[in-house]
C-alpha cells in the first residue's frame, strides 16, 4: 500500500528539528551544504625553493560556521558536522623562474599529513607565462579534523604566488 501526505507547509517548533521516517531521520537547516568557506589571500606571497609552504589564506569572503581561521589558514570540522568535504583550491604564479624540470604541486593537506594533490607540472612555456592551477578533492573528515592548501615548487629561485588568482573554498555535502 502507498501512502502520500500533501501539504502546503509544514513548520518546525523552535528549537527542534523534523524527525522522518523509521529510521528517524532528521532535517535541520533544510538541505544545505553547511559548514561551507571562501577565503582568499590578501596579498602576493613569496613561496621558496623546494619548500612546502602553507598558502595563507587571510581573508574571509564567507564562513557559514565560523570554521576557517585566518591565522592558522585552515578548515576545522566544528561539533556535529563530521562528513565528506568537497574543498576546491586555485593559485597561480607571476613570471616564474622558467627552467625545464621545473615542479609544482598543489596539496590539500589533513592533520598535517599530505591527503591529495596535483602537480609535477613541469613547465616549459615562454618566461611571460604564468601557470595557473586548480584543484579539487573530496576528503572525509571527523570533527576537529583540519584542512589546509600548500604549494610546492622546485624552480631553483624564490617564486610569487598572485593573491588575484589564490582562492580555497569547502563545504560538507548533504548526506555523506
Amino acid at each position: 500500500m502507498v501512502s502520500q501526505l500533501k501539504v502546503n507547509e509544514i513548520i518546525k517548533q523552535s528549537g527542534s528539528s523534523i524527525t522522518i521516517g523509521e529510521a528517524g531521520d532528521t532535517v535541520s537547516g533544510p538541505f544545505t551544504n553547511k559548514p561551507a568557506f571562501f577565503a582568499k589571500l590578501s596579498g602576493n606571497q613569496s613561496i621558496s625553493h623546494d619548500t612546502t609552504t602553507i598558502v595563507a589564506f587571510d581573508t574571509e569572503v564567507f564562513d557559514t560556521n565560523s570554521a576557517f581561521d585566518t591565522s592558522n589558514y585552515r578548515f576545522t570540522v566544528p561539533t556535529n558536522y563530521a562528513g565528506k568535504y568537497i574543498f576546491t583550491a586555485k593559485a597561480g604564479y607571476s613570471n616564474p623562474n622558467n627552467g625545464t624540470g621545473t615542479r609544482y604541486q598543489f596539496s590539500f593537506f589533513k592533520n598535517g599529513s599530505m591527503e591529495d594533490f596535483i602537480g609535477d607540472w613541469s613547465q616549459a612555456q615562454h618566461a611571460s607565462a604564468d601557470p595557473t592551477f586548480g584543484h579539487t578533492a573530496c576528503i572525509d573528515l571527523s570533527v576537529g579534523d583540519y584542512v589546509d592548501f600548500r604549494v610546492y615548487q622546485n624552480s631553483n629561485a624564490t617564486e610569487t604566488l598572485q593573491s588575484a588568482w589564490a582562492r580555497f573554498f569547502g563545504y560538507k555535502l548533504i548526506g555523506a
